[in-house]
């Protein structure tokens, strides 16, 4: 995704980070469960001393709700997070994620309609050029409008169920009281007797999407958790390791059923909600044809990828515009407010969607609803869990390494030539969590080797490190204050000196939020070149390029691992987008893809992390008749490595490979 996007009920202006206030007994012991009183309920006013965790404790008591429920809801929600009072993708508000279907009323539905990125990326065939559906609807599901709903429930103002942190944790404790009274459930102490109630505060429309966040929910509180929060608040739910919830109150909940477990349409793990909406493969005007090619993998290729893609639209849109023969397709669509997943297109088949044709062949996507350009319309941790849910399942079938030269964002993907460099997508962006994402993975990024070593692993603080950047809302103006995964690069030791320059973009680096060309991601490896005191230089793009790595508040581990060099011999190597095959490979009937290489080379005494060797594959796919249909492999080999942001590919017979 490229560009500024806008969302409606968003102003530019980003509300000030407030202090949680407490709510008073009088304010929270209001007609509970009922509709809005006729009078303004007591306002208690902001208090210094009040934390978020006080919050919680007076919610509970004044709603009647086991404590650890409520921490744990919130949990999954937002991480015990404000967000500065800002809206999520799904518009929702606060610790407990309250939402307001008037902010859930996002403009664009696809990131593949944006820009000038073919989705296909094969030069074999005409460019496609998707246009997005915005559906016109005025009904909106109830997950989409939990917060005026906890407005009439404890008449408090909807901006203050937005703005207060402990007014919207009391708008989720009743809510969750009101869902136990609407299945039949009296008051509990006993956090065993709410599950019904966790269930039916997810706001899904199914049973199964409905059981896998109130088990995920109850998951939290058998671990427990605690965690330093956006407003710098240290939050604690203790674990209750022998909890075992009731389950059957579900049956009550009169919500619907999309199969038992799964949908045995899908590919997907038993411990997610997971249901089928299918993407089209038909043939319409002269010979074209959409919107994925069928094909019979791992038989005639491995799957080697995940790409992670955000939405930049909100989900209904989204699952109409995959539905579309005439626009573009990834495998799976995850939703913000509960995690539910949608597949479209099965693992063996080819989905359009990550502007390379060398790794749409090879990988599997996966859609996020969020936005790249709104640093606070998060994404809840529910996604993200069934997110990491769906990645091991897919990994472990496909034998996926987990590390980030084969956990892709988009925005990792390289351009297949050197004229498609500058519009490929920059998703899922600076604000996507890496190291959160690889820990639920099992897979955290720690380090590997001993102090000072040759290679580094990026790893800020997420939560602490909060690089500047700019065009979220209008062009050149900073973005809201934010966590960050990625880190930035300078020319020398010192953060007056010019940024690093990409020269596949074709124009002078920039803190933009979309300006890829000087900056690195959590959990990418790098060779060390040189250090100086607090900073740390690695090899990038050909060049040497610097970020800042203090002791005490380290952006990168050490690490070991494989790197390629130019073998003995030669100056430099040219650095490709893909790897297909040699010409000789290319049978008759089938138009030769020619190796370009990208406009950078691979100096001599440099040193590039590997991802692997992959052999040089084309997927020959042109036409609705499969018969035409061929995998061309030869006989070149190819290193993958990660050569700047992105990753890229070096024929194996350029380069020298050893241990770091």
């Amino acid at each position: 995704m490229r560009g500024f996007p806008t969302r409606p009920g968003r102003t530019p202006a980003v509300v000030a980070r407030r202090t949680a206030s407490a709510l008073a007994a009088a304010a929270l012991t209001l007609p509970l469960l009922g509709g809005a009183p006729s009078a303004a309920p007591p306002d208690p006013g902001p208090s210094e001393e009040a934390r978020l965790q006080e919050a919680f404790s007076a919610a509970a008591a004044a709603y009647e709700v086991p404590r650890s429920v409520l921490l744990a809801v919130s949990y999954l929600q937002s991480r015990w997070d404000t967000h500065d009072g800002a809206p999520s993708v799904a518009g929702g508000y606060g610790p407990m994620h309250l939402t307001d279907t008037r902010t859930a009323l996002a403009s664009a539905t696809s990131h593949h309609g944006e820009g000038t990125e073919d989705p296909r990326g094969d030069d074999a065939r005409p460019t496609l050029r998707p246009e997005a559906h915005v559906p016109r609807t005025a009904a909106f599901p109830d997950r989409l409008a939990t917060l005026p709903r906890a407005a009439e429930l404890t008449g408090l103002s909807t901006e203050r169920l937005r703005d207060d942190p402990a007014a919207n944790v009391a708008g989720g404790a009743a809510l969750l009281a009101d869902a136990q009274q609407q299945l039949g459930g009296a008051p509990s102490e006993d956090p065993a007797h709410w599950y019904g109630a966790v269930a039916r505060f997810s706001g899904a429309d199914n049973a199964e999407s409905a059981a896998a966040y109130a088990d995920d929910v109850y998951t939290v509180i058998r671990a427990g958790a605690h965690r330093v929060t956006d407003t710098g608040e240290q939050v604690v739910l203790s674990s209750r390791p022998d909890l075992a919830p009731d389950r059957s109150v579900l049956r009550r909940a009169g919500l619907r059923t999309v199969s038992a477990g799964s949908s045995p349409a899908t590919e997907c793990p038993a411990t997610v909600s997971c249901e089928w909406v299918p993407a089209p493969y038909e043939e319409f005007g002269d010979g074209d044809y959409g919107n994925h090619d069928r094909s019979d993998r791992p038989v005639s290729q491995p799957v080697r990828y995940i790409v992670v893609h955000n939405t930049e639209g909100a989900w209904e849109g989204v699952l109409a515009s995959v539905q579309d023969p005439a626009f573009v397709s990834w495998h799976y669509s995850l939703r913000s407010t509960d995690g539910h997943i949608a597949q479209h297109v099965k693992a063996k088949d080819v989905a359009w969607h990550a502007g390379n044709w060398y790794v749409n062949a090879g990988s599997i996507g996966l859609e996020h609803e969020g936005f790249l350009t709104e640093p606070d319309a998060w994404y809840t941790e529910a996604m993200y869990r069934s997110s990491a849910r769906l990645v091991r399942y897919l990994t472990e079938k496909h034998d996926i390494p987990l590390d980030r030269q084969h956990i892709l964002g988009h925005d990792t993907v390289p351009g297949p030539t050197a004229a498609t460099v500058s519009g490929m997508h920059t998703d899922p962006g600076p604000y996507w969590d890496w190291a959160h994402y690889f820990e639920l993975l099992g897979s955290p990024f720690e380090a590997t080797a001993e102090k000072n070593g040759g290679l580094v692993t990026i790893r800020p603080d997420h939560a602490t490190h909060g690089p500047v950047f700019t065009g979220c809302e209008r062009a050149g103006e900073p973005c809201a204050a934010h966590g960050s995964s990625a880190v930035r690069l300078y020319s020398g030791h010192d953060e007056k000196s010019a940024l690093i320059r990409d020269i596949g973009l074709g124009s002078n680096p920039t803190t933009g939020v979309n300006d890829l060309s000087s900056r690195v991601s959590t959990g990418q490896q790098y060779a060390v070149a040189d250090r100086w005191g607090d900073w740390t230089a690695i090899w990038y793009l050909g060049q040497k390029a610097w970020f800042r790595n203090p002791e005490k508040q380290p952006t990168a581990v050490p690490a070991a691992g494989r790197v390629v060099t130019p073998r003995e011999g030669l100056d430099s190597v040219p650095v490709y987008g893909r790897a297909y095959p040699e010409k000789a490979a290319y049978p008759e009937g089938v138009p030769v893809q020619e190796m370009s290489p990208l406009p950078y080379t691979l100096p001599k005494g440099q040193q590039y992390v590997t991802g692997g060797e992959v052999p040089g594959e084309y997927l020959y796919a042109v036409a609705f008749d499969r018969s035409s249909h061929q995998v061309i492999k030869g006989e070149e080999l190819y290193y993958q490595i990660q050569f700047g942001h992105r990753v890229a590919f070096v024929r194996a017979a350029d380069v020298t490979v050893k241990q770091a």
